[in-house]
Formats: structure tokens, sequence, C-alpha cells
């Protein structure tokens, strides 16, 4: 079999006719290097920033991440030493745990969160992300849990909701989710309020989030973005951040 490849305005077109077993040899390296070329330049174009955002997470490590210490309230109340020794161990354990593969960052179901070495206040995230059959998770914002992120097949209102909240409306306005597959968040805080869009759905409005450690005080003015998880494997990658006056 004879094969050629030619290129027209829409992209490469394969023609076939009859040769030898060399033909079809080199069509499929072709083909492999189509396939290979195409899949670079998709790993290349995530954990790229959109103009005006800077990337929470390179792609290659986890620089600029460190393990989760205790509560904001516990943590204020130690030393520098005593908060210096437990961040030493909480990174370790953090490194046990989370890594990276082919661009994206991976969680085993172990140990605990992952956090930003820089506080935020207010800001826009975005985020995407990819749980397994009964996952259970979330994104802590300045420290608090939490936008939830779970198998939507198990629990049908759907991840988004600002699970923790007591007062405010706590579960998302609808159901968005990709079960399955990535999905992306978009997160919008500025002071108390959060607005949170799922696969580009608004699922939480304006909503008010409570502070989950000190229920008799308002949300902490700025703190860590947290990636979490409750005993499953997880994924995140194309993490951008964007801070607001």
């Amino acid at each position: 079999m004879k094969t050629s490849v030619s290129c027209g305005k829409t992209g490469p077109f394969l023609h076939f006719s009859d040769q030898s077993e060399v033909g079809c040899r080199r069509i499929g390296l072709v083909a492999c290097c189509l396939v290979a070329f195409l899949t670079h330049a998709a790993v290349a174009a995530d954990n790229t920033p959109p103009e005006g955002f800077t990337a929470l997470f390179n792609g290659v490590d986890l620089t600029g991440w460190k393990g989760l210490v205790a509560t904001p309230p516990a943590r204020a109340k130690m030393t520098a030493e005593q908060l210096a020794n437990a961040q030493q161990k909480a990174d370790e354990q953090m490194r046990a745990h989370w890594r990276v593969e082919d661009g994206v960052i991976v969680f085993d179901g172990k140990g605990s969160n992952l956090c930003t070495v820089k506080d935020y206040g207010n800001f826009e995230l975005f985020v995407d992300w990819k749980i397994l059959p009964k996952g259970d998770s979330g994104i802590y914002l300045r420290g608090s849990p939490q936008v939830q992120i779970w198998d939507a097949d198990a629990h049908k209102e759907g991840s988004g909701g600002l699970y923790n909240n007591q007062k405010n409306p706590s579960q998302p306005i609808c159901r968005a989710d990709k079960v399955g597959e990535w999905n992306t968040f978009r997160i919008k805080m500025v002071g108390e309020k959060v607005w949170i869009w799922l696969n580009e759905q608004l699922v939480v409005d304006n909503v008010t989030m409570e502070n989950y450690w000190e229920r008799d005080k308002p949300i902490d003015p700025t703190g860590a973005i947290e990636l979490q998880n409750h005993g499953n494997t997880l994924y995140f990658k194309n993490i951008y951040v964007r801070e607001l006056p």
C-alpha cells in the first residue's frame, strides 16, 4: 500500500494506494509523530496563565506550596520556633503524599492539605480538578473550608457549594459537574462574599462564606488557598490566581 500525506486548509490529509508494507510503516510513523506533536501542544498549553493571572502551579513541581500546619487559630498561638518546626514536619508529610505527574498535581488520598505559601485576600481563582468515584474533596479559601468537590453521582446536588456554611446558603444553585472528567472552577472572593462558576455555570452567587474555625467571627481577611481531600485520589492542574483590590 502506498501512502502520502498532504496538507489542506484544515490540516493534514492521508492518501492511500497499493504498494508495499514499507508504506504502512511510514504512515504509522507519520501518525505517531502527529499524535506526539498534538499531545505536546496540549501539555504545553496547560499551566500557562491567562493575561493578568499568576500560575500557582508551574506544571513541574510543588514550588510555592507547603504542608498544612494545624488550624489558623492554633497557628496564631505558636511561637516562631514552634511554627518553623511544625512546618518542617508538615512539608515532609506533604511531599510523601502530593506529587506531580505529567503536568498534574496528584494526591494519593493520605496525609493533609496542600497550601499556598502565600496568603491571599481578595482574589479570582481558576482551577481544574478531577475526582474518582465516591471521592470527597474541597478548596479552602483563606484557610477556611470549603468550596465542595465530590463525585456528583453520589451527591446529586453537585460540587461548588460552600459546604460548611450554617447561616448562609451551603449548596450550589445547580448541578454542573462533569462526572469522571476534568472540571473547571472559577472562584471570586471579595471580603466575605464568594461567587463560584463550575464549568462556566454560576453555582454560588454573592454568598457570605462563614468562618468555620471561629463561628462568632467573620472569615479572616487573608489566608492560604488550600487543596483538600478525604482519602481519595485527586487531580489538579491549571491553577491561576489574580489578586483583587
